[in-house]
């Protein structure tokens, strides 16, 4: 329980408090906030009026990551870090605070660094390095497989035994609400032509995939990859994704190198990162894969996680219909076995999405 108001069906309870980068009308300037309920707490402000004062020194030493425009540095700090700044606030935040004289009585503070949630503008949270998208769903790989190869082999040989994925492109990740234009490219009108000759046209077969989406919060050195058992500590935080495809534009270019165009014009993902540690209790298995794997990808815990996904198509005269229902056990491959698969080459990861 909380002493500031949550609504009950809120998404941003005391036990979620994701972080984002925020500005206002009054302070164009970005900083990082925590969402709770139907607030913002600005962290800026509440670092530097001894919001923190409370804190744990490892926590009050760091205190400049709440002046950055992104979540990079804060994100570099390490999952120990992330733990012990999400306890404090959730005990900032509790009816039962330790500390009542930090927020929750202090009303020149409460009113300087408690943002309306609806006043304040978001931005994409962290400074994206790199940008991979996974193929781990293998009921999604497998529909898509049979479009494009028919259902004789919808699954390549080598898709139990690695994590799919191609480079995406970081510079055109945006957050939610951002619009996405209908992108032109070659298609390819009849795939019956002989010569097939493609025509220049805006795609007429706009898709989306609904995925989630990790940060990274550390890197590994060139050379050196990541185990799996290590994996877990790397990730940051989730958020939720929209993968926009053409898909006729994917169909003429995607042979042999795979999708260029046809997904480079357009990513959306929320603004909120949810913290890695918000979502253990949610853990759980993925689909399951009788192939043996390589040591390398071979994990102990279940490294998926158990949440309802859903989107809801809303038209410009405000129908609702909602397109698609899922849950991320569907995935065939963890989050951990992503990282430890990305890297074993020894390839040197930044901080990134995947």
């Amino acid at each position: 329980m909380s002493w500031l108001s949550i609504p009950s069906k809120s998404h941003f309870s005391l036990a979620n408090l994701p972080l984002g980068i925020i500005s206002t009308q009054n302070d164009a300037s970005r900083r990082p906030g925590v969402a709770i309920g139907d607030y913002v707490l600005d962290l800026r402000v509440f670092a530097a009026h001894g919001g923190f004062a409370a804190a744990p020194a490892q926590v009050a030493s760091k205190l400049d990551v709440f002046e950055q425009p992104t979540l990079n540095s804060f994100a570099a700090l390490g999952r120990p870090l992330h733990r012990e700044v999400r306890r404090y606030l959730q005990d900032i935040f509790s009816s039962s605070t330790k500390h009542p004289d930090i927020l929750e009585k202090n009303n020149g503070l409460r009113e300087a660094a408690l943002l309306q949630r609806c006043q304040v503008t978001n931005h994409v949270p962290l400074r994206i390095g790199d940008y991979t998208d996974f193929f781990a769903g293998k009921n999604h790989a497998y529909n898509c497989g049979v479009l494009f190869f028919g259902p004789e082999n919808p699954l390549s040989p080598n898709y139990m035994h690695l994590p799919t994925a191609y480079h995406g492109r970081a510079s055109s990740v945006v957050i939610s609400g951002t619009p996405i234009h209908r992108p032109w490219g070659q298609i390819l009108k009849d795939p019956a032509a002989s010569p097939k000759v493609p025509v220049q046209a805006p795609t007429d077969k706009l898709d989306l995939e609904l995925e989630m989406a990790m940060f990274v919060c550390g890197g590994n050195e060139m050379g050196r990859p990541v185990a799996i058992d290590r994996a877990e500590e790397l990730i940051f935080g989730y958020v939720l994704m929209i993968d926009w495809s053409a898909r006729d534009v994917q169909m003429w270019e995607s042979v042999p190198l795979g999708p260029f165009n046809a997904k480079n014009f357009g990513t959306s993902i929320s603004p909120w990162v949810v913290l890695a540690d918000a979502l253990d209790d949610l853990r759980a298995p993925g689909i399951a894969n009788d192939t043996t794997l390589l040591p390398y990808l071979q994990e102990k815990g279940r490294g998926v996680l158990d949440i309802e996904l859903e989107v809801e198509l809303i038209t410009a005269k405000g129908t609702r219909s909602v397109i698609c229902k899922t849950n991320s056990t569907n995935l065939l491959w963890s989050w951990p076995q992503m990282i430890a698969h990305h890297t074993i080459t020894g390839y040197s990861g930044r901080q990134e999405s995947g």
